[in-house]
């Protein structure tokens, strides 16, 4: 291991022997860090943490502390961090309650800009983006491949499906369905991602689909369930547009408008 003398590493954590850990960092006793993982100055790893391959920790970052909830009373709750993620300087990520799913969970290939905030239960797919300041009350849910802007605020409980966009600065309180942009306080739609699903390589047939399914959903003078029904009449055999109506048919806080 290459480990800067000024490090403190508990006796008992678990690094792999390829870990770097740079100065002033300290690792706790019952933290794992697996292979090619490089964390650098001042950064603080604690509790039941587990630090897939691959990842990057940049400065001055706080992760698996104990979450901010005036329930939490020192239960042996967890933070699982997947492979190949980026943390930017000054980030903090927190563990799970006994009240959620005693963890929070952070998939792979992750990027995390400086000033990020993941609070405890939640739970973060693969190939997101949270620009700076992005900050996660508890519980929540981001999909796959989403993208949060700079200084976006996203209120306990939401959820936020794969491949969408959320403008910066949106103060988001309810569910933002995949494939969508929102943005503004409270956050609002704003049509289809057409672009990061463009980049994301899906077909003109497939964006076409969803296109269709957002106007009947959002765009048409149906109800809800209405227009879920209409929706799955007319284009149900696609699979991304099930997963569409799905989100937006499971919602329990409401769905961005």
């Amino acid at each position: 291991m290459n480990i800067h003398p000024t490090a403190i590493i508990h006796p008992k954590a678990r690094l792999d022997s390829s870990v770097k850990v740079g100065p002033y960092s300290i690792i706790g006793e019952e933290v794992e860090i697996a292979k090619d993982v490089e964390i650098q100055s001042h950064v603080v790893v604690e509790g039941l943490t587990r630090i897939g391959e691959g990842c990057i920790i940049f400065p001055h970052c706080a992760i698996g502390l104990p979450p901010q909830d005036f329930k939490y009373k020192g239960e042996p709750t967890r933070l699982i961090i997947g492979q190949k993620n980026t943390f930017r300087e000054y980030i903090t990520l927190h563990r799970g309650t006994p009240k959620g799913r005693f963890e929070t969970v952070i998939g792979d290939h992750n990027y995390f800009m400086a000033y990020c905030h993941v609070a405890h239960d939640c739970i973060i797919g693969s190939h997101v983006i949270m620009a700076n300041v992005a900050t996660l009350g508890g519980h929540i849910t981001i999909g796959d491949h989403a993208v949060l802007g700079g200084l976006v605020a996203i209120h306990q409980f939401v959820r936020v499906g794969a491949y969408a966009l959320i403008g910066g600065g949106a103060i988001v309180v309810q569910d933002v369905p995949p494939y969508v942009i929102a943005s503004g306080n409270r956050s609002k739609l704003f049509g289809l991602n057409r672009i990061g699903l463009q980049r994301n390589g899906f077909s003109k047939d497939q964006t076409e689909a969803l296109k269709m399914a957002y106007k009947i959903l959002f765009r048409s003078n149906l109800s809800l369930k209405e227009a879920v029904k209409e929706t799955r009449r007319q284009y149900g055999s696609m699979a991304e547009v099930e997963t569409f109506v799905s989100f937006v048919e499971h919602s329990k806080r409401g769905i961005c408008r």
